[in-house]
């Protein structure tokens, strides 16, 4: 009996495989490229679309950002503009203001204006204070303005219209400004009979100095008002000032009431 021989063993198809070492379906280079230009081409054509979905929208985002950056350049320009007209409005009424008064029993120098008196000059100068105050009030210059036309108002005697104008410069958001109000604002209740008022206003600017108004000359004016109602706060106000502002002029005046003050 022939013995049968060893079949060959055929490769089986379903054990057919790539050598080991090597991954399965490789990815070249040209297809991973390619893949990764697919995805830029994807996002940019997705930004393109929200964008044409969106134009409106987009457009009117950056109409806005325009219109408010203009808006604001024209704002600070207009505001510019007004303050240089406030200014020179201002300075006008202040060169008339400023103008000496001519004295008795001697010339003005040649080409030198003059006004006869104190009432003249604010006549003339009041009418700019007044349009700067009303048309500017809410600038610098305009605040200015008011506390000159109140002043002006005093010189021409018109104590209610004075009045009114120093009130609202004693509220203005410069310290400096609304100290010399309230001092002119004290010297009229004084003159029309309302000291209490009058008292109210000079210890307002003493418990908040400025530089127009420094705490001893309030102080000093305070006092003043005292010695013919108490004497024996005028004593002691001019005493505090005469300790505290050692060589100063308010210390030389001070030590003077006290020697005369009875």
């Amino acid at each position: 009996m022939l013995s049968e021989k060893p079949r060959p063993q055929l490769p089986c198809p379903g054990n057919s495989g790539p050598p080991k070492g090597h991954s399965g379906n490789p990815v070249d280079t040209q297809t991973r490229h390619a893949l990764k230009q697919d995805k830029f081409v994807t996002a940019t054509t997705s930004g393109l679309e929200w964008i044409g979905e969106h134009r409106s929208r987009v457009i009117a985002w950056s109409v806005g950002a325009v219109l408010v950056v203009a808006v604001l350049v024209a704002g600070i320009l207009v505001y510019q503009e007004r303050d240089a007209a406030a200014n020179q409005l201002l300075g006008q009424a202040m060169d008339i203001y400023q103008t000496p008064l001519a004295q008795p029993n001697q010339p003005a120098e040649p080409g030198q204006k003059t006004y006869a008196t104190a009432a003249e000059r604010a006549q003339a100068a009041y009418p700019l204070f007044r349009q700067t105050a009303d048309q500017y009030g809410w600038l610098n210059a305009g605040q200015m303005a008011r506390y000159f036309a109140g002043v002006t108002e005093l010189d021409l005697g018109q104590q209610p219209a004075a009045e009114a104008d120093l009130e609202k410069a004693a509220r203005a958001g410069n310290s400096n400004l609304a100290a010399l109000a309230k001092i002119a604002l004290a010297n009229l209740y004084e003159q029309t009979g309302r000291n209490s008022q009058a008292v109210t206003q000079f210890e307002d600017v003493i418990q908040h100095p400025s530089t127009t108004v420094p705490k001893a000359a309030a102080q000093l004016q305070l006092a003043q008002l005292y010695e013919a109602t108490d004497p024996k706060e005028a004593r002691r106000l001019y005493a505090e000032i005469k300790d505290q502002n050692k060589d100063t002029d308010a210390a030389q005046i001070a030590t003077q009431k006290l020697a005369t003050l009875k």
